[in-house]
């Protein structure tokens, strides 16, 4: 394979697309804003910059790079894709809705992947005429840096279909691991629950989101505190994993700690929108 159609320019989508026209594949951008599509190519050619000045590639390679990237808002743009990916915001309606068209308009042999961070494979993979080649494959932010990408088949994902997604991880420079398919999958059912205690911790004033993560950091050996890592993954993004955690597995112990739904509503996102635990910007 070497032709891939990213569904979704946001955070999570624009790495992916980033790592692979970085490992040579044509790349098809898609999202329905062309707003979201021009600021996801400045992030990914600011990015390049910042590889080049750290010597993983030359100013021509960058160039080369960018350039295999193509973006449309129309999946008409990725009709020749063998694969796709869909980073789109993690609501499972959305999802849903979206494998459903991507169903319709991809060829009969690609393979549908989603970055899904928590919902259920099997359900994402049921809106399909092709469950077999349905499949989640979940990158870790940000894409060109973290080298893990959990492969999560749903009920009816064949071996075949696993095996070269597996194979596109590796050769995409990645660790791919495959995990059974369940609410959260392995990295947000543990990660989750630790960024959800730790605002519990900030909200019944046990301790200032900065000391928090200094003990998380200096008494764990974690590179970053949980609530610079919340902010980081973007708040909304955490309170619908944990939203997926709690409906689907029924446990109370995943219930989303209210400061989290009241800065949501805010809008106090994180790192996107400058401000969420800590300030960002000017």
């Amino acid at each position: 394979m070497s032709r891939v159609a990213v569904i979704g320019a946001g955070v999570m989508g624009n790495g992916i697309a980033h790592v692979f026209a970085q490992y040579g594949w044509d790349t098809a951008l898609i999202d329905v804003s062309r707003d979201a599509l021009d600021k996801a190519l400045k992030t990914i050619e600011t990015n390049l910059e910042r590889q080049v000045k750290k010597g993983v590639g030359s100013g021509e390679w960058a160039v080369q790079t960018l350039g295999r990237i193509r973006t449309s808002t129309s999946l008409d743009g990725a009709a020749k894709a063998e694969l796709f990916v869909e980073a789109a915001t993690e609501r499972p309606e959305v999802k849903f809705d979206l494998f459903r068209e991507l169903d319709r308009a991809a060829p009969a042999g690609a393979i549908l992947a989603t970055n899904t961070s928590s919902i259920p494979i099997t359900s994402i993979a049921a809106q399909t005429q092709r469950p077999a080649q349905a499949i989640g494959m979940h990158f870790m932010n940000p894409a060109p840096l973290m080298q893990l990408v959990e492969v999560i088949r749903g009920l009816d994902t064949s071996d075949a279909t696993t095996q070269r997604v597996v194979a596109v991880a590796k050769a995409l420079g990645k660790t791919p691991v495959e995990v059974h398919d369940s609410p959260g999958f392995v990295s947000n059912r543990v990660l989750l629950p630790m960024i959800n205690e730790a605002i519990f911790c900030v909200l019944e004033g046990v301790a200032t989101p900065e000391a928090i993560d200094t003990v998380m950091k200096l008494g764990m050996n974690h590179p970053l505190g949980p609530l610079a890592l919340a902010d980081l993954i973007g708040l909304d993004v955490c309170l619908a994993i944990l939203e997926v955690l709690h409906r689907d597995l029924g446990d109370d112990k995943y219930r989303p700690c209210p400061l989290l739904r009241t800065m949501v509503a805010a809008g106090r996102l994180g790192r996107k929108t400058g401000r969420g635990f800590y300030v960002y910007g000017a």
